[in-house]
């Protein structure tokens, strides 16, 4: 009989079921710098907007830049094809259920405004703050030059799955290495979830890369397609691939994990997995300030043939300070997400971001019930 080779499954793991050791030494919370460096530029905090626009428009992310953080404008999205993009996002939020889908297709159909590109990249930097702008791989090469041009200074190139080598029809593709040396301004790239495309793509000379396919909160992609790797394992495999790379050249690309973070504790986390930053969606949608009132949709939501996204109600919980930076009135650490994590590295005796990456994580399965009966037994009561 001939022996068959069979494949095995990797084990990987998610945010859920795993659990951070604390350290044999502790500090106070408050001696802890949480900064993240990106290119030559440096945040004060480990948080990153993301491209959507029921988070960002230019009004927020000014206010999130002032705050420490750094926020991402979609320039594919409702602020590139309206002159009004709220009137746009009303509709949005004001769509019944059963047509929300329909409703985001024809309003993502209009034709994207190219003045309309330099316009609100100009308006966050007039408002003070320091400007990402996203853009898709199809459309890079194109709004690229006009993004720099108006003084932006973050270029995040973003798809569903990223990767340094695509193949297409066309005779002369985006090279993310020639994309490097022709803007002035650090290149993010994603989305990636595996050490080998990670390194490939860091190799290309990008400042940043976006680890994570299909965990976000309004994401379909898992559900459509099948695809994505859980976050925690997602985040450790590219941050290997990040130490390797920073060991081969001395330079040193931002690791941001991007999708599934719903609490401070999903935060510390991905931080402890290796992430130098973590980006959010839903969370931050809920802060007074978010353009979209306590709704969330993302990216691929409006796509014309295969959307892979939800509408979804978040609800306004607060202010974008106390969800940053408390004093938190909640008990499920959706707020004083920056205490959160000054603790967690406090607790684990970790000063720096970096130091944090040396913790100890274990497998937990049953660290979210554990202990927690009384908890469970009340929030099932009615």
């Amino acid at each position: 009989m001939p022996i068959h080779k069979i494949r095995e499954l990797r084990r990987a793991y998610g945010f859920d079921e795993v659990a951070i050791v604390p350290g044999d030494t502790t500090i106070n919370p408050e001696q802890t710098n949480i900064s993240f460096k990106l290119g030559e530029l440096t945040f004060p905090i480990p948080i990153v907007a993301a491209a959507m626009d029921a988070v960002v428009d230019p009004g927020f992310a000014a206010l999130f830049s002032k705050a420490g953080g750094l926020a991402v404008l979609n320039l594919e999205g409702v602020q590139t094809r309206y002159d009004d993009p709220d009137e746009a996002i009303a509709q949005i939020i004001q769509a019944p259920a059963e047509e929300v889908t329909t409703v985001l297709q024809r309003v993502y159909a209009e034709p994207i405004k190219e003045h309309l590109i330099g316009e609100r990249v100009r308006a966050v930097k007039q408002q003070g703050g320091v400007c990402a702008a996203s853009v898709t791989p199809a459309n890079t090469k194109r709004f690229a030059p006009l993004v720099a041009e108006a003084g932006g200074d973050v270029l995040v190139v973003q798809s569903t799955v990223t990767t340094a080598r695509h193949f297409s029809k066309s005779l002369r593709g985006l090279i993310f290495s020639e994309l490097c040396q022709s803007v002035p301004i650090p290149v993010v790239v994603g989305n990636c979830v595996t050490y080998s495309a990670a390194l490939e793509l860091m190799r290309t000379g990008i400042s940043g890369i976006l680890v994570g396919v299909g965990p976000g909160a309004t994401c379909t992609t898992r559900q459509v397609l099948g695809i994505g790797v859980p976050q925690i394992t997602a985040t450790m495999d590219c941050a290997a691939a990040r130490d390797d790379y920073a060991k081969e050249t001395g330079k040193y690309v931002a690791v941001i994990t991007d999708g599934g973070v719903h609490s401070g504790a999903d935060l510390c986390k991905a931080i402890a997995a290796g992430a130098d930053a973590v980006m959010l969606g839903a969370m931050l949608a809920r802060a007074e300030e978010a353009p979209a009132k306590g709704y969330q949709w993302g990216m691929a939501s409006p796509h014309p043939a295969l959307p892979r996204g939800k509408r979804i109600k978040v609800d306004t919980t607060g202010p974008l300070d106390k969800i940053l930076f408390g004093p938190s009135t909640v008990a499920d650490g959706t707020q004083n997400l920056v205490g959160a994590l000054r603790t967690a590295m406090g607790v684990c005796g970790a000063a720096t971001i970096s130091q944090m990456h040396q913790v100890e994580i274990v497998v937990a399965p049953a660290i979210i019930t554990e202990g927690k009966s009384w908890q469970l037994r009340q929030a099932s009561s009615p």
